[in-house]
């Protein structure tokens, strides 16, 4: 899966100490007493949650509102900081059978493992009331191959192109987000040959266009319904015309030098950010947060926001309901309320989560979102058309995020090793057959 953890407002990459990460382990296994899920005691109902990164429901008081709009309700929520550890403790609570909350957060990347290996640990909530207003192809992530649903969306990462309106001046390239839009509308080839003119024509030293070509792969791939897999789980990467397409368009850009060799959320990209090293960066709704703290005060108004040249996503998550809950009927209406419009538009306002409701993208704390950061961009309208543009059903797989990080990992080889397109194909050919194949 994605190796990015969530903090207040973003996804970053962290690295966890032993000492901490044995007290995620334990935080997702049960309370501090020794307890593994709620129950019913003197008229008063106990909800346990288990939670990784900033899913905001804690932080932003969302929890405590539910308490005192329900007297009888206590919910108690532990919330790792690191979802890999998360789901290691996750994983291993599940083969046992104990120590489940009665309510589990589900990491887009786990989605299909889950789906399809622990579908019956998990209430169906295809009927839960309500809950109809969420995007198609959010649903489809998990829905078993015999429509049960595991989990209901929280909040989605839609694409956009961010980039530096001051450096696109100095290349002689517009830098309205309209007129920055239409140079690469419908056509991710458009991107890279807009990149080959800044290249041609930049003034400033040392600037590159983009950040990485990984994250030019990515967003070609995440806009379509069939990446590494198919719908019977076959891995068809090799001859996915979409993969290879990205494969190719990724290389152009990497041996053409128009990146600034620095993949996103790896050592380097923040002060790269910081350093004004890139142009561009193809950018999820969850990334501004972690492009306006690291670029700093100083660039304030020098970023902005362009629509891509096609919709795709990049992250979210889920919340179950475990099926042997003692409390899964009043579980099932907190992950209902959890995930409603209103509460969806109240945490893409407040840590700029950004919904998976279909509802919540009409009402006006999203659609009349703007950045001050970015140049007063109309955030709310730009990410939310990206995000009714990804076609109705998404197929993953279980090791999508693996393999996806071997092509990241692919790429790098040629933009700091030197290796031909075709060297670094087959390199991660051999890696994804060792490590899913």
């Amino acid at each position: 899966m994605d190796k990015f953890r969530r903090k207040l407002r973003t996804r970053a990459v962290a690295a966890v100490s032993a000492a901490s990460a044995l007290g995620l382990v334990v935080g997702c296994g049960g309370s501090s007493d020794g307890g593994t899920g709620g129950g019913k005691k003197d008229g008063k109902v106990t909800i346990t949650m288990g939670l990784f990164g900033v899913m905001g429901f804690k932080e932003t008081g969302l929890l405590d509102k539910y308490m005192k709009e329900h007297p009888n309700v206590v919910i108690k929520a532990d919330v790792a900081g690191d979802e890999q550890t998360y789901y290691t403790a996750l994983q291993t609570h599940l083969a046992a059978g104990s120590g489940l909350k009665d309510i589990q957060g589900i990491e887009i990347g786990r989605a299909k493992e889950l789906s399809d290996t622990q579908k019956d640990k998990f209430v169906d909530l295809a009927g839960v009331a309500g809950t109809d207003h969420f995007l198609p192809w959010k649903q489809s992530q998990v829905t078993t191959a015999d429509k049960k649903v595991i989990g209901l969306g929280t909040d989605i990462g839609p694409m956009a192109v961010c980039y530096r309106k001051d450096l696109f001046q100095q290349a002689g390239l517009p830098t309205d987000r309209d007129e920055v839009a239409k140079l690469w509308d419908g056509d991710w080839s458009k991107y890279v040959a807009t990149g080959k003119r800044f290249k041609q024509n930049s003034k400033a030293d040392k600037v590159a266009y983009m950040d990485s070509s990984s994250g030019l792969f990515n967003a070609m791939i995440y806009g379509n319904s069939q990446q590494f897999y198919d719908k019977q789980g076959e891995l068809i990467y090799k001859t996915n015309p979409v993969v290879k397409d990205a494969w190719k368009l990724a290389s152009e850009a990497a041996t053409a030098d128009l990146t600034a060799k620095l993949r996103q959320f790896q050592p380097g990209w923040d002060p790269g950010l910081a350093n004004s090293t890139f142009a561009t960066t193809v950018c999820p709704a969850w990334m501004l947060a972690h492009i306006s703290e690291k670029a700093g005060p100083k660039n304030k108004g020098k970023w902005d926001v362009a629509k891509a040249p096609k919709g795709a996503n990049w992250g979210g998550a889920f919340l179950g309901v475990m099926d042997k809950s003692p409390v899964k009927k009043e579980a099932q209406e907190l992950v209902a309320w959890l995930t409603a419009p209103e509460q969806q538009a109240y945490l893409f306002k407040e840590i700029g989560n950004f919904p998976s409701s279909q509802t919540a993208l009409t009402l006006p704390a999203v659609v009349d979102a703007k950045s001050d950061y970015f140049s007063g961009a109309p955030i709310g309208k730009i990410f939310s058309a990206a995000a009714q543009e990804i076609p109705d059903e998404q197929v993953l797989g279980r090791k999508d995020g693996t393999i996806k990080d071997i092509f990241s990992q692919g790429l790098t080889l040629i933009e700091a090793q030197n290796k031909s397109p075709n060297e670094a194909w087959t390199t991660s050919d051999e890696r994804i057959e060792k490590a899913a194949g």
